[in-house]
């Protein structure tokens, strides 16, 4: 269940409270009764792992020639045999 913040706006009282999210928000101060509003605070959220983007968490941009190459985008030279036929005399 998420923990939420609230903050009283007539003492200005804070405080968590763990509620599901069916549950309706609280109104009243549990210190002055007075009203109180939710606060919204930012998520730092970093994706790792494959399958995710490599510059979402990149400190500094990447030049061409630092580039690697990637697998995916390089192609396997194709080898070609030629056969050699001995020249016979005549």
């Amino acid at each position: 269940m998420p923990t939420y913040e609230y903050l009283c706006n007539k003492c200005e009282h804070a405080f968590e409270v763990v509620q599901s999210f069916t549950e309706a928000a609280i109104e009243v101060c549990p210190k002055c009764s007075g009203e109180v509003r939710k606060v919204y605070n930012n998520v730092g959220v970093v994706f790792k792992g494959s399958g995710f983007y490599k510059t979402d968490s990149r400190s500094s941009p990447v030049t061409k020639s630092e580039k690697p190459a990637d697998k995916t985008e390089s192609k396997p030279e194709k080898k070609v045999e030629k056969k050699v036929v001995p020249k016979t005399e005549n």
